[in-house]
């Protein structure tokens, strides 16, 4: 038996009589500890378990067989006779993020104890919702497949990050590549030859900052991707949360403004015709239409293809009009998220996606807008940071939830 179909059957629910499915139990919860724990001694184990000592000894050694996990060598107390050291097998097992952006794709692979071992950052990428643009990026997942330096049999499972309505559960995207009756996550699948799910970006993007960045001890967590739109991830209680159908999270819908701007979901003033990526571009070229001046221009004329990175990499080098459109923008995006302060009560708000790159720039008036907006005593119980992951995060949670699903798929 490979160490895949060992893993597959220790988180299998096939029903199994007596003894063999009480060991089947104890060895999930062993990989389980080691995933949460790391590197732990059989004493730790026998502890955590509430079992016998031979026993769990036992049930290392057949995971050590399997091939899962391996004896790391004696720990350091002092004083004693050391113990060993059990952890999982990092190569065991891999798992791929592909983090999918307006105009590029960002690609990781993550092993078994979660380290992210590769990745592949802007591979260059125009998202339509296509069949050629499905083809492109099917491509660009099989070359990155075919240059990691990993036996290809233990990738294990695949996560593509999309923007829109995405239901992980089903499989289906309703908002790009939905040519077919048959589940997104099942076409790729098939494309590629790897067990695929599909994952709303701004909630992949939370899951990853959730577990490997931002957050610490905090258990209700709101994570803002601020892009082209506007996506939200959004933690309860320690879980990531997806609504009944996976289409929680569109803050960028919220009707907030009394304008007569059409968004592109069809409804008029929704917080992204005024407080997104698509919107501060909107008004750079309205500014400049009415005589504004700025480092973009060429030979004073506006470029022909202004790009959300354009304005970014120009607040950065202090160009006086993005600065200004940037704060008009953090001001407004703090209105919205001083409602969702008002509505959940979090611990920890996390800013990131693009425009989280111009730092201060956006986090400040998103702080006045906070205090302005917002009631000042559950304000203060909220703590506000930017990403840590930046645009890892999106490739991380992809891997993680491609893990996650992977080890949940089979239970």
């Amino acid at each position: 038996m490979t160490t895949q179909e060992s893993i597959f059957e220790i988180f299998s629910e096939e029903a199994l009589a007596g003894v063999a499915y009480k060991n089947k139990s104890l060895k999930r919860a062993i990989i389980d500890h080691l995933d949460q724990a790391g590197n732990s001694t059989i004493t730790d184990l026998t502890f955590a378990l509430n079992i016998s000592v031979p026993k769990t000894t036992s049930l290392i050694n057949e995971l050590i067989s399997d091939g899962i996990v391996k004896d790391y060598g004696k720990d350091d107390s002092k004083g004693g006779r050391r113990a060993s050291m059990y952890g999982l097998v990092a190569e065991c097992g891999f798992f791929i993020g592909v983090d999918i952006k307006n105009f590029y794709v960002n690609l990781g692979l993550l092993n078994f104890k979660k380290e992210l071992v590769s990745s592949e950052m802007r591979v260059p990428f125009t998202m339509a919702n296509t069949q050629e643009s499905f083809h492109h990026l099917i491509q660009i997942i099989l070359d990155f497949i075919n240059n990691v330096t990993v036996d290809k049999k233990k990738i294990f499972a695949a996560c593509l990050n999309l923007s829109g309505r995405i239901n992980s559960e089903k499989g289906y995207s309703y908002s790009y590549f939905h040519f077919h009756e048959e589940p997104l996550s099942q076409i790729v699948e098939k494309a590629i030859g790897i067990k695929t799910f599909v994952e709303n970006d701004s909630r992949a993007m939370a899951y990853g900052e959730f577990y490997h960045g931002s957050v610490h001890d905090e258990k209700n967590v709101l994570f803002l991707n601020l892009d082209y739109g506007i996506g939200l991830g959004i933690m309860i209680d320690g879980k990531v949360y997806r609504g009944k159908s996976g289409f929680s999270g569109e803050l960028g819908h919220i009707p907030i403004f009394a304008n007569e701007l059409i968004c592109h979901c069809g409804k008029k003033g929704c917080l992204e015709t005024e407080a997104s990526g698509k919107a501060l571009i909107q008004m750079f070229k309205e500014r400049i239409e009415q005589g504004h001046t700025s480092s973009l221009l060429q030979d004073k004329k506006m470029p022909e293809n202004l790009r959300l990175s354009d304005i970014i990499q120009a607040t950065m080098s202090e160009d006086v009009l993005s600065i200004e459109l940037i704060a008009e923008l953090g001001e407004k995006i703090g209105r919205g998220i001083a409602v969702l302060i008002n509505l959940f009560n979090p611990e920890l708000v996390i800013i990131g996606g693009t425009l989280a790159e111009t730092g201060d720039y956006i986090r400040l008036p998103i702080r006045s807008a906070l205090n302005k907006y917002s009631l000042s005593l559950v304000n203060n119980d909220t703590q506000l940071r930017m990403s840590k992951l930046h645009e890892m995060a999106g490739i991380i949670g992809g891997c993680l939830i491609a893990r996650h699903n992977l080890l949940s798929f089979n239970k």
